[in-house]
Formats: C-alpha cells, structure tokens, sequence
C-alpha cells in the first residue's frame, strides 16, 4: 500500500497544471488535500470533481507572496484536519525575459513567489513538524535550476535558490525525521508560458512547447517521494520528455 493514505496535504499552485494533477492523483490515493491557490472559481470547481469521485479536499484561496496568508494557510490546515503531513511548494510563474529589456517588476514577482513563495511555506509548517519529529516538504523548482539559457537568467536563478534552499532544508531536518523533496519539471504542458510577455522568447520556445509532456507526470512522481517508507527520503527527481535536449 502507498505510505500516502490519510496523510494531510497542503498543496499551493493547486488551480492548474501540475497542482491540480497532483491533487487528482494525491486524493484518488486516499490523501486529505488543502487546495491553495489565488483564483478561488478554479479549486472549487477541483474540489467539486474530487467529492464526485469521493475524495477528500479543502479549498483556502492564497496568495504565496504573502507571508501573512501563507501562514493562515497552515492554521486552517490544522483547524481543519488536526496535522499537516506534507507540504508540496508548487506554485511559480515563468515570465522569461532577456535582462537588457530590465523587465524589473517581473524579476520582483518571480522573486517573491518562487523564492519568497517557498521560504513562507517552509516557515509556516516547519515548526509543527519539528514539534512532531515528522513531515515531508516538497518544492517544485525546474530543469531552469540545473542550467540556464538566455531568457532564463532570472527565473533559473530563483530555480536555483529553491535546489540550494531544499538542500539547506534536507540537511539542517533530517535529524527531526522530516524529508525534503526537489522536484524538477522539464517541459511540461502547463499554463506556466503565458506568463511569458516578450513574443521573440515566446516564439523561441515553440519547438520545445511541442515535446510537452502531461502534467501527470510530475504528479506521478510527486506520488513516488510522498508513498515511501518514513525512513526513505527521495531528495531529487529531475523529469522531462525524452527529447528534450536541456
């Protein structure tokens, strides 16, 4: 049986892409999920789905560069369910941009969600699990944590900071029984390239945007770190389509 059974999770970026596959798996496997994102129309409409196929899930709309929300995010999980199991940092944006067009108010949002996004999120659940001496954090960085390519400077660097960050985590917890998961996505069909407002890096990634592979995939293996053993920690999944080159 998958070790995934009655465990609560909180997963933010839950109104689309990988967050809402990775409920739909997560909750079909018998896991109690918080479903966290800013548009509040789509997790309900989730949340419909999931209780026509008898899942378990919550809806509580956040806004992840917001410490103050994210925070109630783990006092209603806990108000709800009495535990917080797991913590999947999912939401992101992507506005990719060459550094010359100084595109600062978008290097600020990638920033504040991407980077300060995760750090809210560890902050908030961190103490309650320490207090348990269990709890398992997943972030979702990128294959843009690994490499970086023009257009990517920005956002390759927050993708980093989460690898660096996740690490930091892995080490500094593994004494108090909590695991710390990266995970990262190559290119995946997702609304992840609409954030993206320069058309010639729109248009450059065509190609790419054609070896897309369903977000179900990432959910997958989001399924895989959380179903092992307590005493077994996946520490980093790197997925992405066969013909991906990077």
């Amino acid at each position: 049986m998958l070790n995934v059974e009655g465990k609560v999770v909180i997963l933010t970026g839950a109104s689309s892409g990988i967050g809402e596959a990775a409920a739909e798996v997560l909750a079909n496997n018998g896991a109690k999920v918080v479903l966290a994102a800013r548009r509040e129309e789509r997790l309900a409409a989730l949340k419909s789905r999931l209780e026509k196929q008898g899942c378990t899930s919550v809806i509580k709309v956040t806004d992840v560069s917001s410490q103050e929300e994210v925070k109630e995010l783990a006092r209603f999980t806990l108000d709800t369910f009495g535990q917080i199991d797991v913590l999947i940092n999912n939401a992101g944006i992507m506005p990719l941009s060459y550094l010359h067009e100084k595109k600062i108010t978008e290097w600020e949002q990638m920033i504040d969600v991407n980077i300060k996004g995760v750090l809210y999120g560890i902050a908030a659940v961190l103490p309650y699990m320490r207090e348990r001496k269990q709890g398992h954090i997943i972030n979702v960085a990128s294959v843009a944590g690994h490499i970086v390519f023009q257009s990517s400077a920005v956002y390759s660097g927050t993708k980093f900071a989460v690898r660096a960050i996740t690490e930091g985590l892995r080490q500094e917890e593994a004494e108090n029984n909590i695991r710390a998961t990266n995970i990262s996505p190559g290119t995946v069909a997702t609304e992840l390239l609409n954030t993206i407002t320069t058309e010639e890096v729109r248009k450059s990634l065509d190609d790419v945007v054609k070896l897309a592979i369903p977000a179900k995939a990432i959910a997958d293996s989001i399924l895989y770190a959380i179903s092992q053993p307590d005493n077994t920690a996946v520490n980093e999944i790197i997925v992405r389509p066969t013909k991906q080159e990077i």
